[in-house]
């Protein structure tokens, strides 16, 4: 498995925010969204076998894995890993951004499914995967205008995720105020979520491996 970078750290998004987590982060992706901030990870890493990722992971002190990227989909064993991590009684999380087939994973591993908006350049137009999500899963939208939250809002509608999975929407950091995103969020009664990069606020927008 290629991996660009393992580490431990606070988990700044999405509804475990705050919590200590170690980051599995995979080199690759099949998109180029214009907002990206973590594109060096497309290329380079390390290969690793699953033993040498299940070591890395083990000697820090917590229960929360994020299996990241780039896209880790694109990993053929990452299955394998997630059930590997699931019986060592770890909590596992995956970042993906749907495109990928989902149903290889293990049910217990939380999938937090970045449904991608027209203003990333990368717009999703296969939505079939939503209606196979669980409870425990969630979807988040990383919006760039008001018309981005718009088009989202219409597809949780649609799909009507509301209450049946963690509904998250994203500001791109530096392209759109928290506040308006809050008060879009307010003034169209969704019941979902505001997820800020915390991390980005403790470390600073540009430093990795935090």
């Amino acid at each position: 498995m290629r991996v660009t970078e393992i580490f431990f750290s606070i988990q700044g998004e999405g509804t475990r925010a705050g919590l200590p987590c170690v980051f599995v982060r995979f080199t690759g992706c099949d998109l180029r969204c214009n907002y990206c901030d973590t594109a060096y990870a497309f290329h380079g890493g390390t290969d690793m076998t699953r033993e040498e990722i299940l070591a890395a992971v083990a000697r820090h002190p917590c229960k929360l894995v994020l299996l990241t990227g780039g896209e880790p989909l694109l990993q053929k064993e990452l299955p394998a890993l997630a059930r590997e991590l699931l019986d060592r009684g770890l909590e596992v999380t995956i970042e993906t951004h749907g495109q990928r087939p989902l149903d290889a994973l293990p049910r217990e591993v939380v999938r937090i499914v970045d449904v991608k908006t027209p203003g990333s350049g990368e717009p999703t137009t296969d939505f079939g995967y939503l209606d196979a999500l669980a409870r425990h899963d969630e979807v988040k939208f990383v919006v760039c205008s008001e018309d981005d939250f718009g088009w989202s809002r219409d597809v949780v509608r649609r799909h009507r995720l509301e209450g049946r999975v963690h509904v998250l929407f994203s500001p791109v950091w530096g392209r759109v105020d928290p506040k308006d995103l809050a008060r879009w969020i307010l003034e169209s009664g969704l019941d979902a979520r505001l997820s800020l990069q915390i991390h980005k606020v403790i470390w600073g927008a540009d430093v990795h491996g935090v």
